[in-house]
């Protein structure tokens, strides 16, 4: 057993308290791995018997000695407000380390994979499988950004347990302890709290981490007291799993239905998105006693200053998509989530830690230097506007791999969108001088560098110096104010314990039950209380791609778990023999806007994205579209897409309703619709009995909804079109601006608008919000 390593720095203790033997206020405790030192009355400190650090005693209470120099230095006085030792230790920082800490890892999975579209990962120059490596090892890509660029910000994404994430956390937090002046990693997460919709919910019953509806789905709720708890339990799972930041809440004001990121929103209202992203941002940030602790978790509000707007529907993830419009001239509904949310916090974490600014080029917002450039880029969008007018102060770290190359509009590259034309150090310069402070995606500070002395070119050492040091200290407070400094380990049993655990899973399960939006009950179909003969026809799949060249092969299967479909009701293959139907389907997956064929046949590529299944044709969308221009698409100046057709590729879809339809006659046909953005119910709404709308959740939780266990009480909190009239119409900054559908019952698909089982919800909800 290894004994504590201290250092006693009596100070000036009056010679009778040591006469009288006062003694160290701490004791240790020797963990799996690594040492606990609980002060009394104080910080409890977490360090590596491998690192080499020690304990220094300082009026009887005990501290790490994080830089070997075997004095207390303010950065390493945990009775010290983080600001004051964010800037003591910034000040010693070389410009390398502050260069490596303006640094956001790519992604990381635990294990690492093989070859993947973000690169080959390799353990002892072998991939994983050959490696003999244990599955919380670090691979050598982790090992050399650490050490070697200076890296502390790390994304994660897969891990293969929960135990192993927590295990991999211990061996990099022990491995840059000893480094340097042992600065810890600062662990991220993009949202991970997604229902598994096959799995089945047992109360009482654990699981990998708790099974939530999207943030769109908890904002149906209508309930900001809902999504604070969401954060309030993800957070405690986060922190079990080594995550200390997390990239979300995305308060993007979805203002423009076809936008493919739609679900990932809040909604379109900017008060209710401005309520939930307080909500959110309190309960992921809010430790134990409301204020910074070790339970919180930074959270990173995206994305700056609203993604929502996008030209036609299209992603700036990719070069078709990189504008975003205002022919509303309506910026302002799209800062509400930020500075009437997120920056607005009740509690004692006051706003929101840190922001990511969106890919896109907030087209002709910026009045002050009239700039065109991505929004990580724009001196006024940052400076100006974000940390002048609205005086944020936390951190700014740019979206994943804007300062990497493209090679054309349409891949899955970089994203330099307005600055395709300078280099990779040229662009990170220009997001420095814009304000920035750090970096998503990049791995590699040699780009910083070079920037730092193109700084030093322009303005002189002592300038760039007290720039990088500004971001330093931001970046560095988020570390101290989530205890990282004192303890970075997790003990693995108790992580095991936390995550998913049962009243965490119970939680998130009613969150599901509470987004389930009923449009119609004719005849009041719902709800089916005696266990009844059900018929579920099967969906067809058709092949598609994602986003990262990956194929997924066409197939047809039951859209529910028929295990647990078979406790409710009694399935038959035959609709004659069926009471009614429950059909599971998705919303019109109308495209994204861009087609290489189209290119290729002398097209200029841009093409409808449509709500509809059915075949559009956009013969009332712009002539001429708002913004266009790029190097990468040489000649084109018009992305208008009038007159071209596109069909959805999941019309089968629609057919899957009707065709139930004729098949039942008479009976019932109830129909569950998994919606990711808005959609035109013209084609089916009348085929359908009933109709239940839901963004993600367990099959088991419509089925108790269909059963009467739980009546509806959902809200939409987003308008559904009457047609692609009204959306081409509409304006992609403007929130509610379309005419909505109206149903055979005479409802509209409203903001707002929701049945339980006695008709049409009219309650405190609707009448704040509506």
């Amino acid at each position: 057993m290894q004994t504590l390593r201290t250092y006693f720095k009596w100070g000036t203790l009056p010679l009778a308290a040591l006469m009288i033997g006062c003694g160290p206020k701490f004791k240790e405790e020797i963990k799996e791995g690594y040492h606990l030192v609980n002060n009394e009355n104080g910080a409890v400190l977490g360090y590596s018997p491998g690192s080499d650090v020690n304990i220094i005693t300082v009026d009887r209470l005990a501290f790490k000695d994080l830089n070997k120099n075997s004095t207390l230095d303010p950065y390493e006085d945990w009775r010290l407000p983080a600001e004051e030792r964010a800037n003591d230790l910034a000040s010693k920082m070389s410009v390398e380390q502050i260069a490596g800490l303006m640094l956001y890892s790519a992604h990381q999975s635990i294990p690492g994979g093989g070859n993947s579209f973000f690169g080959a990962v390799t353990y002892n120059g072998k991939p994983y499988k050959e490696s003999s490596a244990l599955p919380s090892d670090l691979s050598d890509a982790q090992k050399k950004f650490l050490e070697e660029d200076n890296v502390r910000h790390v994304l994660i994404t897969s891990v293969e347990s929960p135990a192993i994430a927590a295990q991999w956390n211990n061996n990099a937090q022990a491995m840059v302890e000893g480094l340097g002046l042992g600065i810890p990693i600062n662990t991220s997460s993009d949202p991970r709290h997604g229902s598994d919709s096959y799995a089945e919910f047992n109360a009482g019953a654990g699981g990998k981490i708790s099974m939530w509806p999207s943030t769109l789905g908890i904002a149906a709720s209508f309930d900001p007291a809902l999504m604070q708890q969401f954060g309030e339990i993800a957070s405690q799972e986060y922190r079990a799993l080594g995550i200390s930041t997390a990239l979300s809440p995305q308060i993007d004001l979805a203002t423009e239905p076809r936008w493919s990121r739609f679900d990932g929103t809040m909604g379109e209202d900017p008060e209710l998105a401005a309520d939930m992203a307080r909500a959110y941002v309190e309960g992921f940030q809010a430790s134990e006693n409301g204020d910074w602790g070790n339970r919180s978790v930074n959270a990173m509000v995206k994305h700056w200053p609203g993604g929502g707007p996008e030209e036609g529907g299209r992603d700036g993830h990719f070069g078709y998509g990189a504008y975003a419009v205002y022919p509303g001239n309506n910026l302002e509904d799209h800062l509400k989530p930020f500075t009437e949310g997120a920056f607005d916090l009740k509690g004692p974490t006051e706003m929101a830690a840190a922001v990511m600014p969106y890919y896109t080029i907030s087209y002709e917002r910026d009045t002050k230097n009239g700039e065109n450039v991505g929004n990580a880029y724009n001196k006024y969008l940052i400076t100006d506007l974000l940390r002048g007018k609205y005086g944020y102060d936390g951190v700014v770290c740019t979206d994943w791999g804007i300062t990497s190359d493209a090679p054309n509009v349409y891949e899955f590259r970089g994203k330099p969108w307005g600055v395709e034309t300078m280099s990779v150090a040229e662009r990170h310069y220009k997001i420095i001088e814009a304000g920035c402070d750090q970096f998503g995606g990049n791995n590699d500070m040699g780009p910083v560098l070079e920037a730092y002395q193109m700084g030093v070119e322009e303005h002189g050492e002592e300038y760039m110096r007290e720039r990088f040091e500004v971001s330093a200290v931001r970046l560095l407070k988020n570390i101290f104010r989530t205890g990282l400094f004192e303890n970075p380990y997790l003990d693995v049993s108790q992580t095991e314990a936390t995550v998913g655990k049962a009243d965490f899973m119970a939680a998130g399960y009613t969150a599901q039950l509470k987004s389930i939006v009923m449009l119609k009950n004719r005849a009041k179909t719902l709800p089916v209380k005696e266990k009844k003969k059900v018929y579920v026809p099967q969906r067809y799949v058709a092949p598609t791609v994602n986003w990262f060249g990956v194929a997924t092969q066409e197939r047809t299967e039951h859209p529910f778990n028929m295990e647990v479909v078979g406790k409710y009701f009694d399935i038959v293959d035959n609709p004659d023999e069926a009471d009614l139907a429950l059909v599971g389907i998705e919303n019109p997956n109308g495209g994204v806007g861009y087609d290489i064929t189209d290119k290729e046949n002398g097209g200029n590529g841009y093409v409808p994205i449509s709500l509809q299944y059915g075949t559009y044709t956009a013969t009332s969308a712009r002539e001429k579209s708002i913004a266009a221009g790029s190097p990468l698409e040489e000649g084109v100046l018009n992305r208008s897409y009038k007159g071209k057709t596109t069909t959805a590729v999941n019309i089968s879809d629609m057919s899957l309703v009707t065709d139930t339809k004729r098949r039942m006659g008479d009976k019932p046909v109830v129909v569950i619709v998994k919606v990711a953005k808005p959609m035109v119910f013209s084609e089916i709404e009348d085929a359908a009995d009933a109709i239940l709308v839901h963004m993600g959740v367990q099959d088991q939780a419509i089925l108790d909804i269909v059963t009467g266990k739980t009546e509806p009480s959902a809200l939409l909190p987003f308008q559904m079109p009457k047609d692609m009239m009204s959306v081409e119409s509409q304006f992609e900054d403007v929130p509610r601006d379309m005419e909505p559908y109206l149903d055979s019952e005479g409802n509209k698909y409203d903001f707002a608008f929701g049945l339980d089982w006695k008709g049409v919800i009219d309650d405190d909800r609707t009448k704040a919000y509506k």
